[in-house]
């Protein structure tokens, strides 16, 4: 997800373990009894943090002039976000859906709290550097901002999992859910009313970015569809499929364009192959609590991972000569910096913590 670069596409991300919560805790499914833990979803959604990192860590290197590398690093973590709404979509539709408004509700709190704090902390360090972080306050109410440009995968997330639950409530539980409805409303004729305003009065609005892609509709009806049905032909097959994508991408992104489009053709094939390779797979009993345990803090590793990639990888990527070492040095310094941000959101791991800090 290098969000810097894929952001302003927006069809490029995060249920928050299996059944019971969310990717990165986006799709933020609850705990409910009776519903048995899927660790092979775990194992995507931690594989999926861990391909964010990667990507965002390239993307320094791309910057610092190591473009090769760079790139080679972006499309091994291209599918990520695709990835992350696909399992939303599971947990929206098939793995935990909504009882009723309030709950979806309270999923929405418990995206948008974390993501407001996260906002902030990322100005204030903006700010304490020197940069003017006044408009980019304004901003970060309408669209993403770019001291926080990673964040801007929840501006689509939250319009998606909105969606997802007012059709789960409507047609599965059939209510009303007025106070979804209204805001959903509101979110769809946001843009227009925006645009008008502009017009009429000449305000400099920021753009709007609460919306999502029909990509992303897509990806996760049929990403709800691959990890909810039976196993899909031969695991060897989908893994070959997937090593197919990824020099198909791998060669796109390097002479046609870069950052590849998240609904292009080739990041959807990565995408579907990727959840083909994992889904239904067996991971061993023994790792399964921290599987589980890296799973719960994925969201908040989403969260603050970008400190690390700015702190760590940024001033190696600039230091380091060209040669042929960069690759090296891209898959050290991303491993390093996904470790840090998975060890420092396991240390707020107690929920009245986790409930603004992700």
């Amino acid at each position: 997800m290098s969000d810097r670069t894929a952001a302003p596409d927006r069809t490029a991300a995060p249920d928050r373990s299996a059944v019971p919560d969310a990717p990165d805790r986006t799709a933020v499914p609850d705990r409910t009894a009776g519903r048995e833990r899927r660790h092979d979803v775990d194992l995507l959604r931690v594989l999926c943090t861990a391909a964010v990192v990667l990507v965002h860590a390239a993307a320094e290197f791309i910057d610092a002039g190591h473009r090769a590398t760079g790139i080679l690093g972006d499309t091994a973590g291209r599918f990520a976000v695709p990835v992350f709404f696909a399992m939303a979509g599971w947990a929206a539709l098939s793995g935990a859906p909504v009882d009723d408004e309030s709950r979806l509700l309270s999923r929405l709190g418990r995206i948008l709290r974390p993501m407001a704090v996260w906002t902030a902390l990322y100005l204030l360090c903006a700010y304490l550097t020197g940069a003017d972080t006044g408009e980019e306050a304004a901003r970060a109410l309408l669209g993403s901002v770019e001291a926080a440009f990673h964040l801007w995968y929840l501006y689509a997330y939250v319009p998606l999992l909105l969606l997802l639950g007012v059709l789960v409530l409507v047609v599965r539980r059939r209510t009303l859910p007025r106070r979804s409805l209204a805001l959903l409303v509101a979110l769809a004729v946001a843009p227009a009313l925006a645009g008008d305003v502009r017009e009429i009065t000449g305000w400099a609005l920021p753009g709007w970015g609460w919306s999502m892609p029909l990509s992303t509709v897509v990806y996760a009806v049929a990403g709800a569809a691959l990890l909810a049905a039976p196993r899909l032909g031969p695991r060897a097959l989908w893994a070959a499929g997937a090593a197919v994508a990824f020099a198909a991408l791998a060669v796109y992104q390097l002479t046609v364009r870069h950052p590849a489009a998240y609904g292009s053709v080739a990041v959807a094939a990565l995408t579907f192959a990727v959840i083909g390779t994992v889904a239904g797979v067996r991971v061993p009993e023994r790792v399964r609590p921290l599987v589980a345990r890296l799973s719960d803090a994925s969201f908040g590793t989403y969260l603050v991972h970008l400190l690390w990639v700015r702190l760590l990888v940024a001033p190696v990527a600039g230091r380091l000569p060209d040669g042929p070492w960069a690759p090296a040095a891209l898959a050290v310094t991303a491993v390093a910096a996904a470790a840090l941000s998975f060890a420092v959101s396991l240390l707020w791991g107690r929920p009245a913590w986790r409930k603004w800090l992700g």
